[in-house]
């Protein structure tokens, strides 16, 4: 289906609040690095990959090739197309990429929109190599205290008790045959500051911010521009999970 005028305002605003610069993910890039041997010439499936921020960042970190898969066209026309990126419509629960393809899958903060988890777990065993891992970037329910959006928002913290939780997934996952490996809180820096992190937030592209009434979004702006006044130097760091299944 074509994106409509309003999908591509979407996705343009969802880049703009949601992409982590490069030069903030660099304890992401050592994470990835300590879990697979990601190798030039290597396949990645990306799942949900978005408007293509991490496929971009894997491309450029490892030298391997990425099958960036997002069901949202006006999304996916934002992935960068080179002779490293793919990308391709398509849905967790069904992977438009062949069998025993690749040698890690990513999926960064999507496990939550994944309407069958088992299903989707399913077709990442199909599509990966034997002994190749998942890499789930998410939140998870109970671990989420330093992710700033909760810090300052602290109703986001009820979004996220909604998510499928670290055991949930787990459980799920295991339904194909994976099991958990690792489980590690990484930091990033979403902005080199707290008043840019503010002024980069669009509540209306973060399911987190988008749960929370009026009022306790204004409050927690209040709250964040305070603490900005009171710290202009201080880095925005957050913290979240990388769950490993193999």
């Amino acid at each position: 289906m074509e994106a409509t005028a309003a999908d591509r305002r979407f996705a343009e605003e969802y880049r703009l609040a949601r992409e982590i610069p490069r030069d903030g993910l660099t304890a992401w890039r050592a994470a990835v690095a300590a879990e697979v041997a990601l190798v030039p010439g290597a396949t990645v499936v990306d799942v949900g990959a978005g408007t293509g921020g991490f496929a971009s960042a894997f491309a450029d970190w490892f030298g391997v090739r990425v099958l960036a898969v997002e069901p949202a066209a006006a999304m996916r026309a934002l992935i960068p197309r080179t002779a490293d990126i793919e990308a391709l419509d398509g849905r967790a629960e069904a992977l438009p990429v062949p069998d025993r393809c690749a040698d890690a899958a990513w999926l960064g903060s999507v496990v939550h929109h994944i309407d069958d988890l088992p299903a989707a777990a399913r077709e990442l065993r199909r599509v990966l190599k034997p002994g190749a891992p998942v890499l789930v970037r998410n939140s998870f329910p109970g671990r989420c205290a330093r992710d700033l959006r909760v810090r300052f928002f602290p109703g986001a913290e009820r979004i996220v008790d909604r998510y499928p939780s670290v055991e949930e997934t787990c459980a799920a996952f295991a339904t194909a045959g994976f099991s958990r490996v690792a489980l590690h809180a990484v930091p990033q820096e979403s902005a080199p500051n707290l008043a840019a992190f503010a002024d980069r937030i669009r509540r209306e592209t973060d399911a987190k911010l988008r749960g929370i009434d009026d009022e306790e979004f204004e409050r927690g702006l209040g709250r964040l521009r305070q603490a900005a006044a009171a710290e202009p130097d201080r880095p925005a760091v957050s913290w979240m999970d990388l769950l490993v299944l193999a």
